[in-house]
Formats: C-alpha cells, structure tokens, sequence
C-alpha cells in the first residue's frame, strides 16, 4: 500500500489511472503504443510550501481527488509492484469533478 510515502512540501503521490485500451472507432490499442496516462488519483499529499516565516501553505488538493497532471511530470516509483508518481502541486493541471 501506498501509504508507506509520505510526501514532502509541496508534492503529491498520485496513482496514474489506466489509459483506455480502446480507441472511438473500437480500435485495440497494444501496451507499447498507450500513451503515458495524465490523469490519476491522489493517495497522499505533503504539508505545503514553507513560506518565507516558514509556515506552511496548505495545498489546493487533497487525498481522494481525481487531477489531470503535466504529460512529462514528477518521478515516477514503484511500491509494492504498484506505479505511482511523485509531483509537486505546480504540476497538476486541474481536478476532476465527477
């Protein structure tokens, strides 16, 4: 389980969602050719930026939300076989609202 990584600052732990197998014209899509997923849910989130005092600024996402990130951002890790990626908040794009 994720939960061993607690994030640092500003950076949040994502796991990627699968990218979709299939195109619109039902084309199957192989392994090697998908794209690298953009879009995943957040599973741990760090304290925030210091500011210049030192406090911590509070981030604008949260554990549970559902964001679209940066095609080439953050690093990406393995936990227990899982993929996850570690980016800071600056590369997340938006959240998903269901």
């Amino acid at each position: 389980m994720a939960t061993k990584v607690k994030p640092l600052g500003d950076r949040v732990l994502i796991k990627p969602l699968e990218a979709k197998e299939t195109t619109k014209g039902s084309i199957i899509i192989p392994d090697t050719a998908k794209e690298r997923p953009q879009e995943g849910k957040i599973i741990a989130v760090g304290e925030g930026k210091k500011d210049d005092e030192g406090h911590a600024q509070k981030l604008s996402v949260k554990k549970g939300d559902v964001v679209i990130y940066s095609k080439y951002a953050g690093t990406e890790i393995k936990i227990d076989g899982e993929d996850y990626l570690l980016v800071r908040e600056d590369d997340i794009l938006g959240i998903v609202e269901e």
